[in-house]
C-alpha cells in the first residue's frame, strides 16, 4: 500500500510499500554540469573568519591556495547548521508540537546522539568520520552548503522513515542471494558489490520475485539491506576506505518482460543518488547487450551529470581488461576472467599473482621448479582475453625420463586451475603462444603442499 506523509511544505514524501519512503529532490534528478571547485560558493555565513590576501592567477582563476581555503569554509559553515539544527532539534523536520514538554527533551538528546552510517553527525563531538561524512553531501552538491544540508535533512528523515538503522538485522530470505552479493575489494580495498540480472531470465523465478506489489518492495528494500552491508565495510577516518565499487553483470537478461526489474532498477538509482552520496566510487557495467546502450539514455535521465560519469559501460570483448583496471586478478571472480574461486580451499587472496606481458606473435613460458618428490604442485592462470594456445607439461631434470603433457589446447574464457604430484624433480612448464598482433597479459601463482601418495595408503 502507498502512503503519503508531510514533512514541512518543501519536503514531498512518497511511501512506497514495505516501508521505503522516497523524499525526492527534484533539483538532484535533472542534469547538472557539475561546478569545478574554483567555482565553489561564497556565501556568507556566521561562522566564516575574515579572508586573508591571497593571489590570483594572472588570468583571473582563483589560486589552489584560495579554492582550498572555500572548501574548507564551506565545511566549516556546514558544520554550523548541522549543530545548530541538532541542538535546535529540527534535523528530522520541525518537532510535533502536540508533544508533552518531557518528551521534547526526550527526543532532544536522542537527536544529539544521532548517527549516520555509524558515524555521529554532531560536529561538537569532534569525531574523525563527521567531517568525512559531511564533506560528502558537499561534495555531491558542489559545495553549495544550502543544498547540501537539505539532501542530509531529507537523508535522515528518510532514514527514519524507513527504519534503515534495523535493515540489517531484518531476514529477507535467501531468494535473492544469487542476485546480488559483495565479493572481495578492489585495488583500493573497496569492497565490491556485484549484481547478476541474468538469473531472472528464468520466467519462473522472475514472477517468484516480482509477481506482486509486496514481493516488488522487498526486492528494493534487500537492495537498501546489501548497500548498507557494504557501508559497513567502510572506515571514514582520514586515509580509510569511504566508498564502493558496484558490478551490474547483465549477461543473458533478456529485453522484454523485465518491466518491474527496470522500474525497481530505476528507483534504486534514484535512491542512491539521493540517499547514498559520494559512496559509490564507480558502477560498472559488464555483458550489456546491444539494446542496453539505448535504454541508457532512457535511464540517464534520471541522473545528476556527477553520478553520470561513474559509470562505466564495459564491452563484451574487454569486460576482463576492464575489471581488472579496478579489482586485482586474486580478487576478481573467475566468470570475469580472475583467479578467484567461491569457497577456495587452494589459494587465496594473500598468495601472491604475478604478471607477464605477452606480445603480439610470440611464445612465452612460465616456469615453477620443484626439486623435491613428494609434493604436489598447483597453479592458477588466466590470460586477458585469452585467444592464445595453452600448454602445460612437466619436464623432469633426468633426460632419461618422459616429459608428460597435461594440457594442449587453445583456451577461451575462464582461468585454469591444474595441479600435479611431483615425484621426481623436475618443472612445470607453462608455454602460451600469441597468435594475434595484440599483446596480451598472463597472471599466475603457485603452491606446493607435501603429499602422501595414494598408493601407499592402500597399501
Amino acid at each position: 500500500m502507498i502512503q503519503t506523509h508531510e514533512i514541512n511544505d518543501e519536503f514531498r514524501k512518497t511511501l512506497v510499500g514495505m516501508s521505503i519512503v522516497f523524499i525526492e529532490n527534484e533539483k538532484s534528478l535533472k542534469d547538472q554540469e557539475p561546478l569545478d571547485e574554483r567555482e565553489l560558493p561564497q556565501d556568507d555565513h556566521d561562522c566564516d573568519q575574515e579572508d586573508p590576501e591571497l593571489t590570483s592567477l594572472g588570468d583571473g582563476t582563483p589560486s589552489p591556495a584560495e579554492i582550498k581555503l572555500k572548501i574548507k569554509k564551506s565545511l566549516l559553515e556546514f558544520r554550523c547548521k548541522v549543530e545548530d539544527a541538532i541542538l535546535g532539534n529540527y534535523l528530522l523536520g520541525e518537532p510535533d508540537q502536540n508533544l508533552a514538554p518531557e518528551d521534547i527533551v526526550v527526543a532532544r538528546e536522542q537527536l544529539r546522539g544521532i548517527t549516520l552510517w555509524g558515524v555521529p553527525l554532531l560536529p561538537s563531538k569532534a569525531h574523525e568520520g563527521t567531517d568525512i561524512v559531511l564533506r560528502k553531501f558537499l561534495k555531491a552538491k558542489d559545495f553549495k552548503v544550502s543544498d547540501a544540508f537539505d539532501m542530509l535533512q531529507k537523508t535522515m528523515i528518510w532514514r527514519s522513515k524507513n527504519n534503515i538503522e534495523g535493515i540489517l538485522d531484518e531476514d529477507l530470505g535467501s531468494e535473492f542471494e544469487n542476485a546480488g552479493f559483495l565479493n572481495g575489494r578492489d585495488r583500493e580495498a573497496r569492497p565490491v558489490s556485484y549484481h547478476v540480472c541474468g538469473i531472472f531470465r528464468d520466467k519462473h523465478l522472475y514472477k517468484k520475485t516480482f509477481g506482486t506489489q509486496q514481493k516488488c518492495d522487498k526486492f528494493l528494500r534487500w537492495r537498501i539491506q546489501l548497500i548498507e552491508r557494504a557501508i559497513e565495510k567502510l572506515s571514514f577516518r582520514e586515509g580509510g576506505v569511504d566508498s564502493i565499487i558496484q558490478i551490474y553483470d547483465l549477461k543473458n537478461i533478456p529485453n522484454q518482460g523485465m518491466k518491474e526489474l527496470n522500474s525497481l532498477s530505476k528507483k534504486a538509482l534514484i535512491m542512491f543518488q539521493n540517499y547514498y552520496p559520494e559512496l559509490i566510487h564507480k558502477s560498472i557495467v559488464v555483458y550489456a547487450p546491444f539494446w542496453f546502450y539505448t535504454s541508457q539514455v532512457l535511464f540517464s535521465r534520471f541522473m545528476n551529470q556527477r553520478n553520470k560519469k561513474k559509470f562505466i559501460l564495459a564491452r563484451p570483448q574487454k569486460v576482463t581488461q576492464t575489471l581488472l583496471k579496478f579489482i586485482a586478478p586474486e580478487h576478481l571472480p573467475t566468470e570475469y576472467g580472475g583467479l578467484m574461486r567461491n569457497c577456495d580451499q587452494d589459494f587465496s587472496a594473500a598468495d601472491k599473482v604475478f604478471e607477464l606481458k605477452i606480445k603480439g606473435n610470440t611464445v612465452s613460458r612460465v616456469e615453477f621448479p620443484v626439486n623435491e618428490p613428494g609434493v604436489t604442485i598447483m597453479w592458477d592462470v588466466t590470460v586477458v582475453g585469452w585467444d592464445v594456445s595453452y600448454k602445460e607439461e612437466f619436464i623432469p631434470d633426468d633426460e632419461g625420463s618422459y616429459n608428460i603433457l597435461l594440457q594442449n589446447q587453445s583456451v577461451v574464457g575462464d582461468s585454469t586451475r591444474n595441479s600435479f604430484y611431483i615425484s621426481e624433480p623436475g618443472k612445470i612448464v607453462i608455454t602460451v603462444e600469441n597468435g594475434t598482433f595484440k599483446k596480451k597479459k598472463l597472471f599466475y601463482r603457485s603452491k606446493t603442499r607435501a603429499t602422501i601418495p595414494m598408493f601407499i595408503l592402500l597399501a
